[in-house]
Formats: C-alpha cells, structure tokens, sequence
C-alpha cells in the first residue's frame, strides 16, 4: 500500500501476470508493464503512481508471481515513497 492505493497478487488467477489495484474503492488490474486490462482507478494520480511502482518494481512483481504460483513465499515489495 502506497498514497493510499492497495495492490495485490491472485497468482491463482489467469495469465498473464497481473495485479489488482485498489483506490478511494475503485478498482483496476494492470498487467506488470502498466497496461490497464480492465477497470479504472477513477484518479489520474492514482494511476501514474501505480505505473510508476510497476516500472520501478516489475522484475520483483514477476518473481513474486513466479514464486507464488510454485506454492512457495513471496518477498515483500517496497512501497513508493
């Protein structure tokens, strides 16, 4: 969580890789290049930051993936600050 905006993995969901991103209750998934796939953050803001988390962190964002779906850990991911 980060400037308000929730995100989370549900590796057991459908590929691609995806993650879920939550603000002022409004709803988006993006893939880990930043796409939107469906929903909206309802906030401009909101969506840059998100974005801009995904570019900082994508790397972290498909091992997590791949760790989640092999029933194993995840690291955490820090938040942007």
């Amino acid at each position: 969580m980060f400037f308000g905006i929730t995100v989370r993995l549900f590796y057991h969901e459908h590929n691609p890789p995806h993650l879920h991103a939550e603000y002022q209750g409004n709803k988006a998934v993006l893939d880990f290049r930043g796409n939107v796939l469906r929903g909206d953050l309802k906030s401009r803001t909101a969506l840059r930051l998100t974005r801009e988390w995904i570019d900082l962190h994508a790397a972290e964002l498909n091992e997590d993936w791949e760790l989640a779906r092999a029933g194993r850990e995840i690291r955490g991911i820090a938040p942007l600050e």
